[in-house]
């Protein structure tokens, strides 16, 4: 498990063969005052492929993201998958008694999430809290080595983090995650806390909802009291993804390989699939061109191919159908932050657990917070283990504090 550092160095002829397939790209029809409503415009994916080909410099963005992220890889031993070298961003605060805190990412990210609040996490200040942070690749994601074996699930995911941060030298920790991130890190939380996770904290905030055996009680609240405007605006936004903005889901989640042929062959293609999300899924972010095609190159050359980052959804739905509506209560203490644009978006009484112990509500963002509110996400794990906060202190020793 011996520690490498790493930087990103795509080979010449990986940079060649792109841009002959970019050259080589075919695009669709499309219909007279389409828009956005069959998916992403002809115009759009036609302008960005035109700046991959031209005008885009990896080779910048490359040098820019091993200089802002030290990048590190260890091989972990994952019981029944063997050994995975897995690639991490791991940055150390300058105050020796920082919180330790583990960053999840999901689909379609990566470790590039962790961009924007790394400087502001590892800040050292005597007015609010500092981290030490550990960003991994999942594995099948970005340079991290991807699982050859099926069922390759949940638990597996969590296993790698909890391990690499023991391997770390981080006994207890506390972590953040959304998309998929929400999921492992909630799943590192039942199998390792309260002995290594201390605490954890979402920007994707979950529960089963009403149901007539399993929460009665909140089925009758459901029909007897009034949600505000705020969570009327929550579950229209849940229904229009669960209508519009869900067949990507239904896909990865039965037949995997068959799209990765396509995502895997075709930059074009998977600029259109990932694009999409990115602007759906947002809250009104200024995306620029550029900054797209960054995100889109890391799924393009990562180490295992676009492909192995979708069979997440397989292995979860094909071992539990049940696993997105059933209760998953952790005991350890738990913080959520709210962003109107997030893509399921539950009133607040669906979420209430007895280990909830903080709250934020947001006026914008989406369900990228990481990225597209990085001020705001700092300030609530601030204000979460801060001084004063209910998980101040939750890690022995380790305040945070200058």
């Amino acid at each position: 498990m011996t520690e490498q550092p790493f930087k990103i160095a795509v080979p010449d002829a990986s940079l060649e063969l792109l841009q002959k397939k970019l050259l080589l790209a075919t695009f669709p029809d499309e219909l007279d005052e389409a828009g956005w409503e069959y998916g992403v415009p002809l115009a759009d994916v036609r302008r960005l492929v035109a700046r991959w080909k031209e005008g885009y410099d990896w080779r910048k963005h490359e040098a820019e993201l091993n200089s802002e992220l030290p990048q590190f890889t260890r091989d972990i031993e994952v019981d029944g998958f063997g050994t995975l070298n897995i690639h991490y961003v791991h940055k150390k605060s300058t105050v020796v008694g920082a919180v330790p805190l583990l960053f999840v990412h999901g689909w379609p990210g990566s470790f590039i999430e962790v961009r924007k609040i790394l400087p502001l996490l590892v800040d050292a200040s005597s007015e609010h809290p500092s981290f030490h942070v550990v960003a991994f690749s999942l594995p099948g994601y970005g340079f991290s080595e991807a699982p050859k074996k099926k069922g390759f699930n949940i638990e597996q995911f969590a296993e790698v983090g909890n391990k690499l941060m023991t391997a770390l030298g981080y006994n207890e920790y506390v972590t953040q995650g959304g998309d998929w991130g929400h999921f492992i890190t909630q799943k590192i939380a039942q199998k390792y806390g309260p002995k290594h996770s201390k605490a954890w904290h979402s920007n994707f905030p979950l529960a089963p909802p009403p149901h007539p055996i399993h929460r009665p009680l909140l089925l009758l609240s459901h029909f007897l009291f009034r949600y505000t405007p705020a969570e009327k605006a929550g579950l229209e936004r849940t229904m229009w993804y669960q209508k519009k903005s869900s067949g990507y889901f239904h896909e990865q989640s039965t037949q995997p390989q068959t799209l990765g042929y396509s995502l895997a062959d075709s930059p074009a293609g998977l600029l259109a699939w990932i694009y999409e999300k990115l602007v759906d899924w947002t809250d009104n972010y200024s995306w620029e061109d550029d900054e797209v095609l960054t995100w889109i190159s890391i799924y393009w050359f990562s180490r295992a191919g676009p492909a192995a980052s979708l069979r997440i959804y397989y292995e979860v739905v094909n071992a539990s159908s049940d696993f997105f509506t059933k209760a998953q209560p952790t005991k350890i203490p738990l913080g959520y932050s709210y962003f109107p644009k997030e893509l399921i978006n539950f009133p607040r009484r669906w979420l209430r657990a007895p280990n909830l112990v903080f709250e934020s509500e947001h006026e914008s963002g989406g369900h990228f917070a990481a990225y597209e509110k990085p001020q705001e996400l700092v300030a609530d794990l601030r204000k979460m283990f801060g001084q004063g906060g209910p998980a101040f202190g939750i890690v022995p020793e380790k305040t945070g504090y200058a």
